[in-house]
């Protein structure tokens, strides 16, 4: 586990949010490339995938602060840092090199924030990325811009389709380094445990598997590298089946949606990390419900249209 990936200049670079940066780029870069091949203005792509960049860092950090269950602490961590119970262990809690410099509760056997931050919530580096959020995040300010600069909306949703999956492959490479999105007990071939006061660690003491956080965790699902490697087929599938076969454009798009969605509810019933949900399922869930179908209501729409665009074959 590795939750930073490097430091730089004092920084500490957090290994999600580089390998997520990272899946971004080259995923803007192949839709320059491929925009260009078709000859559209890549230079509207790459302004375009710079913004949602932006505006989908927004989108996921708020959707965690929102719906990923801890909206109490961000709000206790300005008002009242004594109602925040950090499941630490007690050297990590009073060593300011570990980024906590608590107070410890040797009643409660749990970590305090020893100061108010009013500002915790705004942290996105420090961890704390929702993929829904960031898409909404994205979307909203990719139709405004595609209209301004009269790009083809439907066109552009396709190169984000095969984009968006590529950048999602590395940023959950980055989950798996920092130790987040783990799974369930798991006994298979390729089961994996998390070292001590992970995020797996703590969350098997608090259901009493461990008799304490600084033992490593009990082997679990990988489910960062089954959604990693889900993202990467679907890409595929898309590029080389859906594209040069696509009746309308949007349609590889509709496809990327709804397979997604799809598989992340899956994925979503082997994950043990603490996360918001409603009516039984995770907030992941409720919002794929909704997109598989978004995607079915918009692909009947879009056949409706009648338009049939010009075929794309893949390029290698």
């Amino acid at each position: 586990m590795r939750p930073e990936l490097f430091h730089q200049f004092g920084i500490a670079f957090p290994s999600y949010f580089v390998l997520l940066l990272t899946g971004f780029i080259f995923a803007g870069i192949a839709a320059a490339i491929t925009v260009r091949r078709e000859g559209l203005d890549p230079d509207v792509m790459i302004d375009t995938n710079l913004a949602m960049l932006l505006a989908g860092v927004v989108g996921a950090r708020l959707l965690h602060v929102i719906a990923d269950g801890y909206f109490w602490d961000y709000v206790h961590l300005c008002t009242r840092p004594e109602a925040v119970d950090w499941k630490i262990s007690q050297a990590a809690c009073v060593d300011p090199k570990a980024g906590y410099n608590g107070n410890w509760d040797p009643v409660k056997l749990v970590c305090h924030p020893a100061a108010r931050d009013c500002f915790a919530w705004a942290r996105f580096w420090a961890g704390g990325l929702t993929y829904y959020g960031g898409f909404i995040g994205a979307t909203a300010i990719a139709v405004p811009l595609l209209k301004r600069d009269k790009f083809p909306f439907w066109k552009a949703a396709d190169y984000a389709a095969i984009g968006i999956p590529l950048g999602l492959a590395f940023g959950r490479m980055g989950c798996l380094l920092a130790g987040c999105c783990f799974g369930s007990r798991c006994d298979l071939p390729w089961a994996m445990s998390f070292p001590g006061n992970s995020p797996a660690s703590e969350a098997q003491h608090d259901l009493h598997l461990l008799t304490a956080t600084r033992f490593a965790s009990l082997p679990v699902h990988p489910t960062q590298v089954y959604e990693s490697a889900a993202s990467l087929t679907i890409a595929a599938f898309c590029w080389f089946y859906v594209n040069p076969r696509k009746r309308y454009d949007g349609e590889v798009f509709v496809w990327f949606l709804g397979l997604y969605a799809l598989a992340r509810f899956l994925i979503e019933i082997l994950r043990r990390d603490a996360r918001g949900g409603l009516l039984g399922m995770s907030t992941s869930q409720l919002i794929g419900v909704g997109l598989v179908v978004a995607a079915f209501a918009l692909h009947r729409r879009r056949l409706a249209t009648g338009f049939v665009p010009a075929r794309t074959a893949p390029t290698t």
